[in-house]
């Protein structure tokens, strides 16, 4: 028996030492970097999408630019360039880039509407009907579209065609005129008693589609701005709902500002 304990510390440090020495090894050598996951390679910034940032951003002449180097040019370019160029106010370089975009494209409703605009601009509000009426035939569920036309039909006075129009764009889209900001944009050319027709015509659309937070701003709007036809929003029966509210009452006590 002792002679067997014997054999086993002699033995004992001979299968300790692989153990240790490979301990030691492990200490001894630099510790591996974990594996780096591969990245995707970033996207690369076209001339195109260099030129949308610059159109966010209100650079417009950098945004020109941007799209100029694209060649040869896509309708869609020629598009852009002119909306730059009429958002810097120069209406002749953007009526000319939309005609090039339409002889690449006939049927391109955009650059046909955006010509309606450079017609609505100059006031020629019959040429700009007709572009109208033309992109809706290529895109007859244009919001946007039918908003333009329903402001060029107000602007010859034709209200009942323009309520139409303004009644068919908020069907396909609710908040097209919030989005675009018609009333910053779109009334630029109107006087200041034609800006409050134009929001009482437009809180009776919101009424009559139940969107009665809308239709109480734009009550509120057009009494701001002199709307000389108060009764209206007492005796019409697209606002019975809206007369039911109680910021009804309050907005009924605004006096309409003397023009």
């Amino acid at each position: 028996m002792r002679n067997t304990l014997c054999r086993l510390i002699s033995a004992s440090p001979l299968i300790l030492f692989p153990l240790l020495a490979a301990a030691q090894n492990a200490a001894q050598s630099p510790a591996q970097p974990p594996a780096q996951e591969s990245q995707p390679p970033k996207p690369q910034i076209t001339p195109e999408m260099r030129g949308d940032i610059y159109m966010a951003r209100r650079m417009f002449r950098e945004a020109i630019e941007a799209y100029q180097s694209v060649q040869p040019p896509t309708a869609v370019i020629l598009n852009k360039i002119g909306i730059a160029y009429q958002q810097m106010g120069d209406l002749e370089s953007a009526k000319k880039m939309y005609e090039r975009a339409l002889k690449l494209n006939k049927k391109y409703p955009e650059a046909i509407n955006n010509l309606g605009t450079i017609h609505y601009a100059r006031k020629s509000y019959r040429r700009a009907i007709s572009a109208y009426r033309k992109a809706l035939q290529l895109n007859p569920d244009s919001a946007s579209i039918y908003s333009n036309l329903g402001t060029a039909y107000f602007a010859r006075k034709d209200y009942k065609r323009a309520i139409e129009c303004y009644e068919k764009a908020i069907s396909l889209d609710p908040d097209v005129f919030e989005r675009r900001g018609t009333h910053g944009v779109l009334l630029q050319e109107r006087s200041v008693e034609e800006r409050a027709k134009f929001h009482y015509h437009l809180a009776k659309v919101y009424a009559k589609n139940g969107r009665n937070d809308l239709a109480l701003f734009y009550i509120r709007k057009s009494l701001e701005e002199g709307f000389r036809e108060k009764r209206r929003y007492l005796e019409e029966s697209e606002f019975a709902e809206i007369r039911k509210l109680p910021e009804f009452e309050e907005i009924m006590k605004i006096e309409p500002r003397i023009l």
